[in-house]
């Protein structure tokens, strides 16, 4: 699609750096041009997947980057975040019951949840690259429109 734009952004692995983050997906949501409830989504989803890959995949080393790209198009956006940390099996982490009482666990709930897909696959020897995808209400699902 012609009018994909695509925005990156590499952080230190430390939480202080969350708001920029979070600042720099929202700017490439309002240019895909989504509604503030998927903006809204979007955001929270990529912030729980920060924190996780801070917390587990870097173990708050703060000098291991992490990397964020979003790929816009009209009413859609692709956000991926890729990190260096050991392989992640996404398909092998269960799917949370809501209901269940526990510590843990709801960052990956939530991006489920607040995405229209959601992958993970290695990169190289050491890496992955967490994909997310967000579309407007009205707008037909189809994975290459971000």
């Amino acid at each position: 699609m012609s009018d994909r734009q695509q925005f990156v952004l590499t952080l230190p692995s430390d939480a202080v750096h969350l708001p920029a983050a979070r600042a720099f997906v929202m700017a490439a949501c309002h240019v895909a041009e989504l509604e503030s409830a998927a903006i809204d989504a979007v955001a929270l989803a990529v912030h729980e997947a920060l924190h996780n890959v801070i917390r587990h995949a870097h173990q708050h080393r703060s000098e291991v980057p992490l990397e964020i790209h979003c790929l816009t198009g009209v009413g859609a956006i692709e956000v991926q975040i890729l990190d260096e940390g050991a392989p992640f099996d996404l398909q092998a982490m269960p799917h949370l019951d809501p209901g269940e009482v526990r510590i843990g666990g709801r960052g990956l709930f939530l991006m489920r949840t607040l995405t229209d897909e959601l992958s993970c696959q290695p990169r190289g020897e050491r890496g992955n690259v967490l994909r997310m995808v967000k579309r407007s209400a009205g707008k037909p699902n189809t994975s290459r429109d971000a």
